[in-house]
């Protein structure tokens, strides 16, 4: 398993592996697959290429079998802060430690942005998995907030969640 950040070239693996993380956990995610699927090529690639987002590809191979992103802050008074975003591993690799190393991999990408402090994130409440992911990896929580997504007629609500870059 190799891991290195997604380029434009990637845009279709890309594409096809975040609509799949939609559709297999609707509740994790903010946007849907309805609304991404309608999205050109071209906004993937764009987003792949924008300044402001990083975003790591794990491969077994040429096959993309996980993701995970981080978006800058672009307004100077929260330069200092990251967001890591679109955690997914494709169920074919789950449990095989991928999205640990995608995780560490990211806090090492932003630790090399030496004006960043700080990393967060949300977790829908209820996903253990990724909660003691995160934990793990030495997140700890700060809120709540409650009905953060609508999925049909439930609500899910997100656990925000935060880290130093140093140390760990």
């Amino acid at each position: 398993m190799t891991l290195r950040p997604l380029t434009a070239g990637d845009a279709q693996a890309y594409r096809a592996l975040m609509l799949e993380a939609y559709g297999a956990y609707p509740q994790a995610f903010t946007s849907s697959v309805a609304e991404r699927a309608a999205l050109a090529l071209s906004w993937w690639q764009k987003r792949l290429d924008h300044p402001l987002d990083c975003v790591l590809g794990g491969f077994d191979g040429e096959r993309l079998a996980g993701i995970v992103g981080l978006a800058y802050e672009p307004r100077e008074k929260a330069r200092h802060k990251v967001t890591l975003f679109g955690m997914y591993v494709t169920q074919a690799y789950q449990h095989r430690g991928l999205g640990r190393r995608l995780v560490e991999a990211a806090l090492e990408e932003a630790r090399r942005q030496p004006q960043l402090k700080l990393i967060q994130l949300t977790v829908t409440a209820g996903n253990d998995a990724a909660l003691t992911l995160y934990q793990r990896c030495g997140f700890v929580q700060y809120g709540l907030e409650p009905l953060a997504v609508r999925v049909g007629v439930e609500y899910f609500d997100k656990i925000h969640m935060w880290r130093e870059l140093k140390g760990q």
